[in-house]
C-alpha cells in the first residue's frame, strides 16, 4: 500500500470498484481497506463521486499506456499494428483477476450519460478509438476513422465475450475478424518514415 492517504484511497478504491462494482462499495469500506480516516478522505475527495472520477482517470492513463507499450512491443508491421490490441487483450483475458472492462462496467452502473463517471468512461473509449485511428492512418488505410471504430467495437465485444465465457479465446476470434477487415480495407501507400 502507498504511504500517503490520497494514494491509499485511490489504490483501495480502484481495486474494490473493479472487483465488486462502484455501487456495491461504500465509503466506509474504502476507508477500512485503505486505513484512511473519514476527515482525510473528505480533504482529498469532496464525495465518493469525485473519487470514482479520479480512479477512472488514473485507470484510463494506465490502460492507454499499457496499450501503447503493447503496440510498441509488437513484432507486427506498421499495417498490422492495430491487431496488437487483440494480442494484448488475450493476455488480459487470461489473468485470474479479469473482471471485464472497468469503463464498460462503469457505463453500465452509471447509465446516465450526464454522470461524470459515465463521461470519463466514454472519453476513455473515444481516446482508444483515436489511438487506433492514428495507427491505421500511419498504416495507410483510407477511411481509417471508421475502421478504428470498428476495431474498437470488436475489442469491446471481445471483452464482454471473454467475461461471459471465462476464457481468453474471444481475443483471437475478434482478431481474426479484425484481420479480415484490414485485409479488405482500402489502403493507399503507407507514409514514409
Amino acid at each position: 500500500m502507498p504511504s500517503n492517504a490520497r494514494e491509499r484511497l485511490l489504490a483501495a478504491a480502484e481495486r474494490l470498484f473493479y472487483e465488486e462494482g462502484i455501487r456495491a462499495v461504500g465509503v466506509e469500506r474504502i476507508l477500512s481497506e485503505s486505513g484512511v480516516g473519514r476527515a482525510s478522505f473528505y480533504r482529498h475527495f469532496p464525495s465518493k463521486d469525485d473519487l470514482v472520477v479520479e480512479v477512472l482517470r488514473r485507470r484510463d492513463a494506465a490502460w492507454r499506456t499499457w496499450l501503447a507499450d503493447t503496440v510498441r512491443a509488437s513484432p507486427r508491421g506498421t499495417g498490422e499494428l492495430p491487431l496488437a490490441l487483440f494480442d494484448g487483450l488475450a493476455e488480459r483475458f487470461a489473468a485470474d483477476d479479469f473482471r471485464g472492462c472497468a469503463f464498460i462496467n462503469t457505463m453500465v452502473e452509471e447509465a446516465d450519460p450526464a454522470s461524470p463517471a459515465h463521461q470519463v468512461a466514454a472519453e476513455h473509449k473515444q481516446k482508444v478509438i483515436e489511438y487506433l485511428d492514428g495507427l491505421l492512418a500511419a498504416g495507410g488505410y483510407r477511411g481509417h476513422r471508421d475502421l478504428a471504430g470498428q476495431l474498437a467495437l470488436l475489442g469491446d465485444g471481445a471483452i464482454i465475450t471473454a467475461l461471459r465465457e471465462r476464457t481468453p479465446d474471444a481475443a483471437p476470434r475478434a482478431r481474426a475478424v479484425a484481420e479480415a477487415l484490414l485485409a479488405t480495407a482500402d489502403r493507399g501507400t503507407a507514409p514514409q518514415g
